[in-house]
């Protein structure tokens, strides 16, 4: 579920598109599938790949296969694991709630779960949506057993989102005080999607289909809880071990839901798309908060930063959170981004233009899959990726196409 670090080799498969009339729909297809062709042999795991323009598909095929041991084909129809292009789909039941009146962006994490603990008083549902809420990662407790869980994370015992709950509940700190950084954080996202479950009294899988699935007909997307429902049509990761793959489908960390879950295929998510387009579950003004970037209080100077000059209670130093701050946000210095690299977020949505284009995008990486989603809104613009093998950088692919295709 984190960042690929960085991109890959691929930008030489195909030349930059020379300054031209946009090409024909046919011609322009030619161009997107000779930048996926090489890049799969017809026995190897492979990827999935559409291009919307003005709500119409202009490109939608797969390459390779889902499934080595069956050998069935990618098409797409194909579901693939979300891994955190999941957080939009999270982001929107939130969004929804409030909608409902059941919610309120400014409302604490104790109002919700009255018996964590007293840091999380500081802690909005606004602060797990956009980053900010400053909590510490779960998967750093999984290195040693804990108190209220099974021992450490497997395969065979994946950690479940209660028990990400019940580890952050045994801590009496956050990384900073809410509001005053930005971090990265899959925490926060198994925490909204808890928070759905325990406002709406339903199940977080069933909340989504219901509210968000069902209605749009995205008849084969869901949230994936192994034992309680199957996923049609199913790609499972592969990761290359010299000249061989190997099916690495599942991790200690796949069954957690609001922050990575989600399985989809490219023929549900068009379905997304339009729906995003068109406003079909929130008004545009209702939807305007995920869209609306973060930002941050300017603090100066950098010797009375709260984190460099002392330890405030319920916060805890991190030396890799940056030292100054302002109101423009940064990745910090243990991402796979560069440190420093602007950051522009909203609510399960990264909002940097790309070459002045308005977009608004989000990747996923986990064992064996990566996806990439981006929409240039202005442009009508959109591109999906879906990968199961991990050698292929969806992002550096997707600009690829955004280069041919704006």
């Amino acid at each position: 579920m984190k960042l690929a670090a960085g991109f890959l080799a691929f930008a030489g498969i195909v030349a930059n598109a020379g300054a031209q009339d946009p090409p024909n729909p046919s011609a322009m297809g030619q161009k997107i599938d000779a930048i996926f062709a090489p890049l799969v042999t017809p026995n190897s795991p492979g990827v999935a790949a559409l291009v919307a323009k003005d709500g119409k598909k202009l490109f939608e095929r797969g390459y390779g296969l889902r499934d080595l041991q069956t050998t069935a084909k990618i098409d797409p129809r194909t579901n693939f694991r979300l891994a955190s292009c999941s957080k939009q789909f999270t982001a929107m039941a939130i969004m929804l709630l409030v909608r409902d009146g059941k919610l309120r962006y400014d409302q604490k994490l104790t109002d919700v779960f009255p018996d964590f603990p007293t840091y999380g008083k500081s802690i909005s549902i606004r602060n797990l949506l956009n980053h900010t809420a400053g909590l510490q990662d779960y998967e750093t407790f999984m290195e040693r057993e804990q108190p209220g869980t099974r021992g450490k994370g497997t395969e065979d015992h994946q950690i479940q989102d209660a028990e990400v709950l019940t580890l952050l509940k045994q801590t009496n700190h956050g990384m900073f005080p809410p509001g005053t950084q930005w971090y990265y954080s899959n925490s926060a996202y198994v925490v909204l999607g808890l928070i759905v479950a325990k406002v709406s009294g339903q199940s977080f899988p069933e909340f989504l289909r219901q509210r968000i699935f069902a209605p749009l007909k995205m008849d084969h997307t869901l949230a994936y809880v192994k034992g309680q429902n199957e996923i049609g049509n199913r790609a499972y990761g592969h990761t290359k071990e010299g000249n061989t793959w190997k099916q690495t489908d599942q991790s200690p960390t796949s069954a957690t839901l609001g922050d990575g879950g989600i399985y989809s295929s490219l023929e549900d998510l068009a379905k997304w798309d339009d729906a995003l387009r068109t406003n079909k579950l929130l008004t545009q003004e209702e939807m305007q908060p995920a869209l609306t970037p973060v930002t941050l209080p300017t603090i100066s100077p950098c010797a009375t930063h709260p984190i460099a000059s002392s330890n405030p209670a319920g916060t805890a130093p991190n030396s890799n959170l940056p030292r100054c701050n302002d109101t423009q946000l940064h990745w910090p210095a243990n991402s796979d981004r560069p440190e420093g690299t602007a950051v522009s977020y909203g609510f399960g949505w990264f909002l940097d233009p790309y070459r002045t284009h308005p977009r608004m995008w989000h990747y996923g990486e986990t064992m064996g899959f990566h996806s990439y989603i981006t929409r240039f809104p202005n442009d009508r613009l959109t591109i999906i990726i879906l990968s199961n093998r991990t050698d292929i950088s969806p992002e550096s692919l997707a600009l690829h196409i955004a280069d041919l295709c704006l």
